[in-house]
């Protein structure tokens, strides 16, 4: 069940960056950065998962390899239907915006919130804001 769930949310991944790109390169740059820094602790989870399963640490590590490579295939799909630039985009990018903004609001932020110690709290917002501002700065510099 995560390896199918894995590469379901990956295929999702890989057609949102490639909408990304076909809208504009910069947000395309922004989104592959959110994405793989997104992706690090999830697959570094699903391998333990894998793990606590009863799978070796080689057939974790190819079921997840396996399992990550359906993002290539959405960014193929994406890239393909790019006939159909502003269709695609119209759709991709709003689902992509929401997409964070639900991960933001339903996993990040309730975590945040359980940090009682100031100077770890401090560094999260300092976390979260710089993390904006490269955003910002990918997007809004050409």
């Amino acid at each position: 069940m995560n390896i199918i769930g894995d590469g379901v949310h990956n295929f999702l991944d890989g057609l949102i960056i490639g909408g990304s790109y076909i809208a504009s390169m910069q947000l395309g740059i922004a989104t592959t950065i959110a994405v793989i820094l997104h992706e690090i602790p999830q697959e570094i989870g699903d391998f333990g998962v894998l793990l606590h399963a009863g799978f070796t640490k080689k057939k974790a590590l190819f079921f997840n390899f396996i399992s990550a490579l359906t993002a290539v295939a959405g960014a193929i799909v994406a890239l393909t239907l790019a006939q159909n630039a502003a269709a695609i985009s119209g759709a991709i990018i709003p689902f992509t915006a929401g997409g964070f903004i639900y991960i933001a609001g339903s996993d990040l932020i309730p975590e945040l919130h359980k940090e009682t110690d100031e100077r770890k709290s401090a560094i999260q917002l300092l976390s979260f804001v710089l993390g904006i501002a490269v955003m910002a700065a990918l997007i809004f510099l050409e």
